[in-house]
């Protein structure tokens, strides 16, 4: 049944060709189908998301991300500033910098200055050999 009505809910969105930012255009719609749209919307969301910002001791969910910037919930986010750490799940991928946030809609926007991967093995100084043996057998 969830199965049918999330096709259902893709199927009604497409029909409508509407973007959803927030605040919804459809008028001719009840007003307990836009909740539940729009519910439905934020847990496929949330069961989607992995992503994750962390400041501090504070940890914070990440709607969408691109390569300078991304986004969280309006509601229970601060503005961040500074230097923030982004994992998917427990794997930490980058170091940042925010420098900026903004709001937009529903969701607080920032935008970083840099984003360094991190790696998981120091860096060499010497050049490393394309091809390695995987082992050394002796007579």
């Amino acid at each position: 049944m969830r199965r049918i009505l999330s096709l259902d809910i893709y199927l009604l969105e497409s029909m409508i060709g509407g973007v959803w930012k927030g605040f919804v255009m459809f008028s001719f719609l009840p007003e307990a189908v836009r909740l539940g749209l729009e519910e439905a919307r934020k847990s496929a969301r949330r069961a989607k998301g992995r992503l994750s910002v962390h400041d501090g001791d504070q940890t914070y969910r990440i709607r969408r991300f691109w390569d300078s910037g991304f986004a969280l919930d309006l509601d229970g986010s601060d503005r961040l500033r500074g230097y923030v750490d982004i994992y998917d799940g427990p794997q930490h991928l980058y170091k940042c910098l925010v420098v900026s946030s903004a709001d937009d809609g529903d969701e607080r926007v920032f935008e970083f200055k840099w984003a360094t991967p991190v790696v998981t093995q120091p860096a060499a100084d010497f050049v490393r050999p394309d091809f390695v043996p995987a082992g050394l057998l002796e007579n």
